[in-house]
């Protein structure tokens, strides 16, 4: 019997069948190398790591709200306050732990003059946050938003 003879009439059958027993033995193989070499990976090392402790978490600071209006009357937290007042209350807010943000609303219409010392006046008392709050759905005096 030769293998690989050229028949034109013999019809050529399919090979159905895979042989597996190859692919079986590699994997066993394969099996057994990782049964042996698995304990080599795997040192016994003690260490011992070292131990934070976690700092608390800093408080929330309070906010301030001041608003300033057209007139150039100052407002903190909705109370009316002069100058004198106004200065104290910065001075007290300065020396809270932690420091209040100052959260500053100004009327359209209020000068830069007015803005322009309180921010310095904060400044001078030590005050290192400061917010600027605007309110876009309120309306301007052409009645648009």
């Amino acid at each position: 019997m030769t293998f690989g003879a050229f028949d034109p009439q013999r019809q050529q059958s399919m090979m159905s069948d895979i042989n597996v027993t190859p692919m079986v033995d590699v994997m066993l193989v394969l099996l057994v190398i990782f049964m042996l070499t698995a304990p080599v990976f795997t040192p016994a090392l003690k260490l011992e790591l070292p131990r934070a402790q976690a700092a608390a978490a800093p408080r929330q600071a309070d906010t301030v709200d001041i608003a300033i209006d057209a007139a150039g009357a100052i407002t903190w937290n909705g109370t009316v306050l002069d100058a004198a007042a106004l200065d104290a209350r910065l001075a007290q807010a300065a020396a809270r732990d932690p420091q209040p943000e100052l959260q500053l609303r100004a009327d359209r219409n209020t000068r830069y003059e007015a803005v322009a010392q309180l921010m310095a006046a904060a400044q001078a008392r030590g005050l290192l946050k400061l917010g600027f709050v605007t309110d876009p759905h309120k309306e301007n005096i052409h009645g648009k938003r």
